[in-house]
């Protein structure tokens, strides 16, 4: 092979947008019924549809909604949990017009009305019926009512079985069908926050009866309620700084194991899984430490836990039954797949793939990821994953260092994980090195380090990612003078703080950005009205710190150039917040792109935008950073 020499970040790569775009789809929420395994795929190629996948024992795979509906619920506007399935009778909630459908013979069957939307579907086949958690917007678009309701299978009105909260999720019917458990919290906490969870017993008409609280409160959050196959209630909480599996009996809360370790995650969507019953001393389950996952056998009665050593660093969407556990899973060199292990012997098969397991062909192009720590303040530090740049075809004039691209999630709550991605490489085997940060407030090193962000959004995650790339600049693994930032939804406000408070970075890229904390919290949906009153502080006591944090005000303060992307349908982050950042930056003579997708919500599901978005946003550093070699 001929070796080219080319400074970094100029560099030819096989990993294109379209090789991206074409081969790429998600997956998420894993169902087990009897021996058939279900999951949904959003498939980019049909403008970003969402469509329930049954994976039948013999192999055979077939699509349970056909084009062009769409299984995604927006119930918090992030959705999940959008279909169940049980006896091989499959629900689902439509996104067009938010209305549950039955999947029959004679083609899916709507049973709700307009203006609500539902999300969590039980089905209660005895009493012949659906529990789920329904947000109704009749009455007010921005302050709908959220509740437990039940809804027949032949589309009778619903019936309320919980209200009075601000929100509900994760309603979980015991084996016998007697008893309900669920979670419920009120503003301004979060469900990463403070949860609450209750049970109720179930009269012979089904309405709820002596409903006793079992764990959760403001400062205790609560996550994955489940009945064991016995009818024993276990959940995950955080009320020792990490999420740890506990059971609920006989009126008592007691540790099924302490670790440090998070076996649980921020509900951001509904249908979330770290844990599954296996049998009723056995649990399948997932946990994280120090930004690394697992999977393993938990022996409920003797507390061993067992690793599976399953390659991989990834895992989520945990479902379990007597034989088999399957599972999203993703690792360092493979992209995210379903993944059915056979307990009796131990193997394992993908049933599903998000994207081509790179071929011979493509290995020596793949950078994996390097688990990157660095220190941010007195005996604090923060975590990150680092990706070289990595072509065989190239390699840059000796004294050359690679541009750096800093990832900021978004969330924030929320984190990055070490899996292949293959728009990581996008830019890795184009000569960049990568850098995607674990900043402050990050899930998966414990609540002391979540809570790192509490009234400091703005200023840890932005000091964590100048630090984390400060550090590698200071180590000559990168080119200080030509590093970028890039992030997404709470990761954009990131950016655009970066940009404006500190010169550090030579360019940015802000996707569905958040740049008003005033106007996020006058113009956003219920789910997150208040999340900012524990990332800031109160509103409106608070305004003016608000305004200090606010990137728009400080517009003249950036002077490197800003590419911004945005969906035309965000409800989230409004367009009308990006379009004012470009016109403040616009005005006073920086480069500023802009590139605005019709039919796009808060993040972007259509192939061909996906594609845009990429290869805009490099032909923008490319344009005036990497080849100019400016610093702004």
């Amino acid at each position: 092979m001929q070796v080219t020499t080319a400074r970094y970040g100029s560099w030819r790569s096989p990993i294109t947008s379209e090789f991206i775009v074409a081969q790429s789809i998600g997956l998420s929420d894993v169902q087990l019924d009897g021996r058939d395994t279900y999951w949904v795929e959003s498939r980019p190629a049909e403008a970003g549809r969402s469509v329930i996948v049954k994976c039948a024992h013999d192999g055979s795979v077939t699509d349970m909604v056909p084009a062009p509906l769409n299984a995604r619920t927006r119930v918090h506007e992030y959705g999940g949990g959008a279909y169940g399935v049980s006896q091989g009778a499959v629900f689902f909630c439509n996104f067009s017009d938010q209305k549950i459908y039955r999947v029959g013979d004679g083609g899916p069957q709507p049973l709700t009305v307009d203006g609500l939307r539902y999300a969590d579907l039980v089905i209660d086949h005895p009493r012949k019926r659906l529990i789920a958690v329904q947000e109704d917007h009749r009455a007010s678009e921005n302050e709908p009512v959220n509740s437990l309701v039940v809804v027949g299978f032949d589309g009778s009105p619903h019936v309320t079985l919980a209200s009075g909260r601000d929100f509900y999720s994760s309603p979980r019917l015991s084996p016998d069908g007697r008893s309900l458990a669920w979670l419920s919290w009120n503003h301004p906490n979060m469900p990463w926050d403070g949860t609450e969870l209750w049970v109720a017993e179930l009269s012979t008409d089904g309405a709820l009866t002596s409903e006793r609280l079992i764990a959760g409160g403001a400062g205790e959050s609560v996550f994955q309620p489940e009945w064991s196959p016995g009818g024993v209630l276990h959940f995950v909480s955080d009320r020792t700084g990490w999420w740890n599996l506990y059971r609920a009996a006989g009126g008592e809360t007691a540790p099924l194991l302490s670790m440090e370790a998070e076996f649980g995650m921020p509900q951001w969507v509904f249908g979330m899984s770290c844990y599954s019953f296996v049998s009723e001393g056995q649990i399948a389950c997932a946990w994280n430490h120090s930004g690394l996952w697992s999977l393993g056998l938990l022996d409920a009665r003797s507390q061993q836990l067992r690793d599976l050593g399953i390659a991989g660093r990834d895992f989520s969407c945990v479902r379990a039954a007597a034989d088999r556990i399957v599972v999203r899973a993703g690792a360092p060199d493979k992209p995210a797949a379903i993944l059915q292990v056979d307990l009796p012997s131990g193997t394992s098969k993908v049933l599903k793939k998000s994207a081509p397991f790179p071929g011979a062909e493509l290995q020596p192009f793949l950078s994996v990821a390097h688990p990157y720590e660095f220190p941010v303040g007195e005996g604090e530090k923060a975590y990150a994953f680092f990706y070289p740049p990595r072509n065989p075809e190239f390699s840059a004039p000796s004294g050359d260092r690679p541009p750096l691209l800093v990832k900021s999630h978004g969330g924030p709550t929320a984190a990055v994980t070490s899996t292949l991605d293959l728009r990581t490489q996008y830019w890795t085997s184009r000569g960049y090195a990568v850098l995607d940060v674990n900043y402050g407030g990050s899930t998966g090193y414990g609540r002391r380090y979540r809570d790192r962000l509490k009234g400091q959004w703005g200023v840890v995650d932005v000091e964590d990612c100048v630090k984390g790339a400060q550090a590698l600049a200071a180590q000559g693994l990168v080119d200080g003078k030509r590093m970028m930032i890039t992030g997404g939804s709470a990761g954009g406000y990131t950016v655009l703080c970066a940009l404006a408070f500190h010169k550090v970075f030579s360019g940015g890229a802000s996707h569905f950005g958040v740049s008003d904390l005033e106007a996020m919290t006058r113009d956003t949906h219920k789910f997150e009205s208040r999340y900012l009153e524990s990332l800031v502080a109160p509103y409106p006591a608070e305004a003016g710190l608000y305004q200090r944090r606010s990137p728009v005000h400080f517009a003249r303060q950036i002077t490197a150039p800003v590419i911004f992307f945005q969906g035309e349908d965000d409800k989230i982050v409004p367009p009308n917040q990006t379009e004012m950042m470009v016109d403040a930056l616009r005005a006073q003579g920086l480069p500023a792109g802009y590139m605005l997708f019709a039919g796009e919500g808060h993040g972007f599901r259509r192939g061909d935008n996906i594609k845009r978005a990429l290869d805009g946003e490099f032909s923008f550093y490319d344009a005036v950073v990497v080849k100019a070699g400016l610093r702004f």
